[in-house]
């Protein structure tokens, strides 16, 4: 073999290393205990953690323990000593890639929340930068935020269109904050903000209020009218057969909060869970059940939902770059939205044709849906490619249709899951889309009513074709926001789905240990009270 043959030889060697060694970033397997005190050691499992630390860390909370608690890291095995660990959300993080969350509950936390050392309201010192975009990251420095964010965040103005919102706030969601501790906050300013105050509020209190300027806006969101709603909901549980020890753990969603849905404040709980307000769930466990007994768990809540109204200017839309939040997180295929399939990808490109313009994609998509998607309030297609073959799709199939056609023409959207109230107060469960816009936020769409695929007794626009695009009434509630994954209890549980209810999530119940028999009932959502304040 000659010298080119050695040097193409070697090109292609280190080329397929190359690819070979792709970062995918951090995954969790596996964590143990799941529920412990903080004192023993945490060990996590799982792939991509590094043959190093070299700078990566885990959080809890949004909290990483000091750098001597580490005692192993290798690519497949964390094990760490961190009493500090209040209840929370854990992640590994390493080379500015996050891991999937797991959950670790400190039995010390439950139900109090580890918060300010001294109990005294924060202090802001300095906010960096003092403007930005929607989506931007911007460095909160001060003391006494706590060592973990459980029930603290960040809140900002938000845009008003009634005297009743005037002075209204909103926190920043999960996945917004890139770090938290006592000193010192990361965070994204989140969707539906406007120009305004900036707070921290703990348990101790609210920080001094720092002005913020939301700037580069390509439109307007404004929230109009709200209606307040007051609901029920209930899991029963029936034991037949079973044997000691057993655990049932029910991931029970929860309301949503966002800017257009808001003071969400629980009225009853018939019993404590193991964690709140972890990925839009209570996680409740149910251990050493006994055969021929009955259980339950009922959960009552007000919600406030506001009407959203959009007005972009199409001209001053950027198209999403590669290492956006948003483009990175919701332009990538899933089981339920797959981006990927060539017909997806041959639809969405017939579809748009040569536009770039990501709202005029969104529009182009919501208008081919609504009049060429064959919507039907009635059908079931099993997934989105189904509905796509049999051109009939109901609202569950048409988010997901949406969603696949709109990812695969590189415009970030997730599908979003909730129930529609009718004029009766019935519920009918619903999803509808949002597509993300850089330095706007998230555009809501409902192709469903947009069709006029609508429930008895509802009260729709005049123009519902154009008015579900880029607006939405406020006859619903919202309990998921994309799907949520979780990760097993136990690998060796016995899992529970549920399609198409009130919330998109991987999992609903598992069983473990010697749940032999038993049923579980989950109740319709229940609107026990509605009025406009």
């Amino acid at each position: 073999m000659n010298n080119a043959c050695y040097r193409y030889l070697a090109f292609f060697i280190v080329l397929a290393s190359f690819f070979s060694c792709k970062d995918e970033g951090p995954v969790i397997l596996s964590i143990d205990p799941k529920i412990g005190t903080g004192d023993e050691i945490l060990l996590i499992t799982g792939t991509g953690f590094g043959e190093e630390r070299n700078g990566a860390y885990i959080t809890v909370g949004g909290s990483p323990p000091v750098s001597s608690a580490y005692l192993d890291w290798n690519d497949s095995y964390i094990s760490v000593s961190f009493p500090e660990a209040g209840s929370g959300i854990l992640y590994v993080h390493r080379n500015g890639k996050r891991s999937n969350p797991a959950v670790f509950a400190n039995q010390n936390s439950i139900p109090e929340v580890k918060q300010g050392s001294n109990g005294v309201a924060p202090l802001v010192e300095q906010v960096k930068p003092v403007s930005g975009p929607i989506g931007s990251l911007i460095t909160i420095q001060g003391s006494e935020f706590g060592v973990t964010r459980e029930g603290s965040g960040v809140f900002f103005a938000l845009s008003a269109r009634t005297p009743e919102s005037d002075g209204a706030m909103l926190g920043a969601s999960e996945l917004d904050y890139e770090l938290w501790n006592d000193r010192e906050i990361r965070v994204r300013v989140p969707d539906g903000v406007t120009s305004g105050n900036l707070e921290v509020r703990t348990k101790g209190g609210a920080s001094t209020p720092v002005a913020f300027t939301v700037t580069g806006q390509p439109g307007i969101k404004t929230f109009g009218e709200q209606q307040r709603y007051t609901i029920t909901y209930t899991v029963d549980v029936q034991i037949m057969n079973a044997v000691l020890p057993n655990t049932l753990y029910l991931w029970i969603p929860e309301p949503v909060s966002s800017a257009s849905q808001r003071n969400i404040e629980r009225l009853e709980r018939s019993m404590l869970p193991l964690a709140e307000q972890y990925q839009g769930t209570s996680i409740f466990q149910l251990n050493d059940l006994t055969t021929d007994t009955y259980t339950g768990i009922k959960l009552s809540y007000s919600v406030d939902v506001y009407t959203v109204e959009t007005s972009v200017r199409t001209q001053l839309v950027r198209r999403a770059l590669g290492s956006s939040n948003m483009a990175s997180l919701y332009t990538m295929p899933s089981t339920l939205v797959p981006s990927d399939d060539e017909r997806i990808k041959a639809l969405a490109s017939d579809i748009i044709g040569r536009e770039q313009n990501p709202y005029e994609i969104a529009r182009r998509l919501y208008e081919w849906l609504i009049n060429e998607g064959g919507i039907d309030r009635l059908s079931r297609p099993a997934t989105a490619l189904e509905a796509l073959e049999t051109q009939r799709a109901d609202s569950w199939a048409t988010s997901l249709l949406f969603c696949a056609l709109a990812r695969a023409s590189g415009v970030s959207a997730i599908p979003i899951a909730g129930v529609l109230v009718n004029q009766l107060n019935q519920v009918f469960p619903h999803y509808w889309a949002e597509f993300w816009l850089e330095d706007f936020g998230w555009v809501p769409l409902d192709p469903t009513l947009g069709a006029g695929a609508i429930p008895p007794d509802f009260d729709t626009p005049d123009n519902p074709s154009t008015y579900y695009f880029g607006n939405l009434d406020n006859q619903r509630i919202t309990f998921s926001r994309g799907l949520a994954v979780f990760s097993q209890m136990d690998p060796q549980g016995r899992i529970t789905t549920r399609d198409r209810a009130y919330a998109l999530q991987s999992l609903w119940e598992e069983a473990v240990g010697g749940l032999a028999d038993y049923t579980t009932l989950w109740s319709d959502i229940i609107i026990s009270g509605k009025y406009a304040p």
